[in-house]
């Protein structure tokens, strides 16, 4: 079927760790507040890192708890297409990348790149079908907490952006773990930039949301002009979570 939408020539842009719905330091849960928060945004596609699908304990325990899993609660109407990595199975549920849109999704697969014997991780990649351009490939990345386990997980998802058609745009959003900023010397090989390193010089400090010092998340892009980027470090979004939201206006080239 022809796609006679208009031509689409930005996407807004939101990555946010979700921290399964709590408040910093586990003491609330929070995800109704974190979704009105969300929507008041208006962004065309959110990167959910740290989403539960299911907890079976906490569901018994919280009033407000969904009955449908976090990405399809914080999707609610505003994001019709939606897909779910599972990353991390324990006995009450389990937890992973998640990628909300407003445009159709017309591929997904979750890379398993976790390092045997420590926390799991994966590569959420989508393909988006944006009205009058190419695909948009949209990757919702969670590193592990060592650095040598990061780097071996960098390295795979350099191995996924060469094998992706050369001219069509890519963006990469989600919580690195890099707080010590070798994520980039990586990356260049990949030909992807950093919204915040190309705008400000240097990545978002995004870690602890209330009083960000660490720059542990980013946005990366490809093929695609940036505008405007920003860290979402005020009330509400610093009770929402223990890491910032990231945002950003993707340009079409």
């Amino acid at each position: 079927m022809t796609n006679t939408a208009p031509t689409v020539d930005a996407v807004r842009v939101l990555t946010i760790n979700t921290h399964k719905g709590f408040s910093f330091l586990n003491r609330r849960f929070i995800l109704p507040e974190l979704r009105d928060a969300v929507r008041t945004l208006s962004s065309d596609v959110v990167f959910l890192q740290e989403v539960l699908g299911t907890h079976h304990r906490h569901g018994e325990r919280y009033d407000n708890w969904p009955d449908a899993p976090h990405y399809e609660f914080l999707a609610d109407t505003m994001w019709p297409d939606f897909a779910y990595g599972r990353n991390a199975v324990y006995p009450d549920g389990h937890h992973g990348n998640a990628l909300l849109s407003k445009f159709p999704i017309l591929h997904y697969e979750n890379l398993d790149v976790s390092i045997t014997g420590t926390e799991e991780r994966g590569l959420l990649h989508t393909i988006l079908d944006v009205p009058g351009q190419l695909d948009l490939h949209a990757i919702c990345v969670h590193l592990g907490l060592r650095e040598g386990h990061r780097r071996e997980q960098l390295r795979l998802l350099c191995r996924l952006l060469v094998q992706l058609p050369a001219d069509e745009p890519v963006i990469v959003a989600g919580d690195f773990n890099d707080w010590r900023q070798r994520a980039d010397a990586q990356l260049a090989g990949c030909e992807l930039k950093e919204v915040f390193v190309e705008a400000h010089g240097a990545p978002a400090r995004s870690f602890p949301a209330r009083f960000p010092l660490l720059r542990l998340d980013r946005i990366y892009v490809r093929n695609l002009d940036i505008h405007e980027p920003r860290t979402l470090y005020r009330r509400p979004w610093s009770h929402l979570s223990d890491h910032a939201p990231l945002a950003v206006e993707v340009r079409f080239q």
